[in-house]
């Protein structure tokens, strides 16, 4: 079904429009985004894996919430900004300016059928700017709408208390931690018979820093793998520790962000018309159900 790890009853498209019209509170209802990416992940993974981790978190952690809390989530957006990994065949890449409108459209709809909080939810770490970008034009449009961009991983969990000093200082792609959720969340799809460790070449700027480089890369330039990092020592047993981990973090997230109140700001930075076009109530519908 469409909404794989997401439950059916957090689904926002398996209602009906007069269905989210009618619901209450919609001010603070939570629309939660996963954002991933189809791209390679070295000789073991599944390209899918950006986006099944995302949707998977997401799932996991509105599985989790009380009847009390509204939250829901909307279909994910699978194809990210993946150009670093273009070398590999697999790899389906948007350009950023292309993801930066996708979330701008998609932002406009949320907030005209009534929601003011949005969440992105991001499993790839190649395109948090385009994403922070669109949230901060989404603000500016709108000065009652919360719209929150962070990584599956910028949450509590516990990934690192299974990695080694140099897999926690030196992995970027399909590494431990990604090898291991998804071992959790789509075993069938791990070949790791076929992994392989490879880490980059240690920094020649120490100031800047003296692990990670911090110089433009795409992942072929450290090897033909794909891979930046060590997945050897990946157990399903620790997936699902860090699953578990992670979908506590994020339904605590939702929980704060669904109680939070933040600054308004009544006047627009900028606007069109349809930015702020009405759309059906629950009255109208009922009005017109009638009819």
């Amino acid at each position: 079904m469409l909404n794989g790890y997401i439950p059916a009853n957090r689904f926002l498209p398996f209602l009906s429009w007069t269905d989210i019209a009618a619901l209450p509170n919609k001010e603070n209802t939570v629309i939660v985004l996963p954002t991933g990416a189809i791209e390679q992940h070295g000789p073991h993974l599944p390209c899918a894996v950006d986006s099944v981790i995302s949707s998977g978190v997401v799932g996991h952690a509105l599985a989790r919430l009380p009847t009390s809390i509204p939250a829901f989530a909307i279909p994910p957006i699978t194809y990210g900004k993946s150009d670093e990994h273009l070398h590999f065949p697999g790899t389906l890449t948007l350009t950023g300016e292309t993801l930066l409108h996708t979330i701008l459209e998609i932002g406009e709809s949320i907030y005209r059928a009534g929601f003011r909080k949005f969440l992105m939810v991001n499993g790839h770490g190649g395109q948090p700017q385009p994403l922070q970008m669109a949230a901060r034009e989404l603000r500016l449009r709108h000065g009652d709408m919360i719209i929150i961009m962070q990584d599956t991983f910028k949450v509590p969990n516990c990934a690192e208390s299974f990695m080694d000093d140099k897999e926690r200082q030196m992995a970027m792609h399909a590494g431990h931690a990604e090898t291991a959720l998804m071992l959790a969340l789509a075993p069938e799809t791990v070949q790791m018979e076929k992994a392989v460790s490879n880490y980059p070449p240690e920094f020649p700027c120490p100031t800047l820093s003296s692990t990670k480089p911090m110089a433009a890369w795409v992942s072929y330039d450290f090897g033909p793998s794909g891979v930046i990092g060590d997945p050897l020592p990946s157990t399903p047993e620790q997936g699902a520790a860090i699953l578990d981990s992670l979908a506590e973090s994020w339904a605590k997230v939702i929980t704060e962000v669904h109680e939070m109140q933040w600054i308004t700001r009544e006047a627009p930075a900028w606007g069109k018309a349809h930015w702020h076009g009405k759309v059906l109530d629950h009255n109208d519908a009922a009005s017109l159900l009638k009819q």
